[in-house]
């Protein structure tokens, strides 16, 4: 019987320290990261999340952000109307964990900045965890009944533009084509029936693989 208390007190605590992990890590990052908060904001919006509060601060630059999602892997900042803050904790083996961002700007039309981190926030390499899509990527293939008004929006279409968005219940990544956002708005119209929808990315084997 006290054996079986053992194993069961060690599952819990480990319960816990994976619960506490994305919070945690979070906590330690450093200003670098995200340049608009504090030391202090940072603790705020856990204090407010966990008192069921809305977890809004003001930030470095007197404007609002707000901690929008905290699970025990993923947390969601929108630091302003124009820009959003994405992590996630990714396992990269049984015993080593990594931590990817991801940054949006939207100004007007979003773009995104994708980081990866050990579990001390030293920067690492993102090839080694992620081939960014291309702009050809989200292309359909060229129609042989069109191909003249394809590689004509494919040329207009020169500006590669992407918002990335981390899942909060899965290791995904979605990447959406936002460069026809920029476009004339009947180019952008025309475009659409050319392009896939979005991009999945599945974490597998220590890397992001497209689906």
């Amino acid at each position: 019987m006290k054996k079986i208390f053992l194993v069961l007190f060690s599952i819990c605590l480990g319960t816990l320290s994976y619960s506490q992990e994305a919070k945690t890590l979070f906590l330690k990052s450093p200003e670098s990261v995200t340049p608009f908060l504090t030391s202090v904001n940072r603790a705020d919006f856990i204090d407010f999340l966990e008192s069921n509060m809305k977890a809004q601060v003001k930030n470095k630059f007197e404007s609002t952000s707000e901690m929008t999602d905290l699970t025990s892997d993923y947390i969601r900042i929108q630091m302003t109307p124009q820009s959003s803050w994405e992590m996630k904790v990714l396992s990269l083996n049984d015993s080593t964990k990594i931590i990817s961002t991801i940054t949006v700007v939207c100004a007007p039309v979003c773009d995104s900045q994708v980081q990866f981190y050990d579990a001390n926030w030293k920067p690492l390499e993102q090839s080694s965890f992620l081939q960014l899509p291309a702009k050809e990527d989200f292309f359909l293939p060229s129609p042989k009944d069109s191909q003249e008004e394809y590689q004509d929006l494919y040329k207009k279409a020169d500006i590669l533009m992407v918002k990335a968005t981390l899942s909060k219940e899965n290791d995904k990544i979605f990447f959406q084509y936002t460069t026809p956002e920029y476009m004339v708005k009947e180019d952008a119209e025309k475009l659409e029936k050319y392009l896939v929808p979005s991009l999945i990315y599945k974490w597998s084997g220590g890397r992001f693989m497209k689906e």
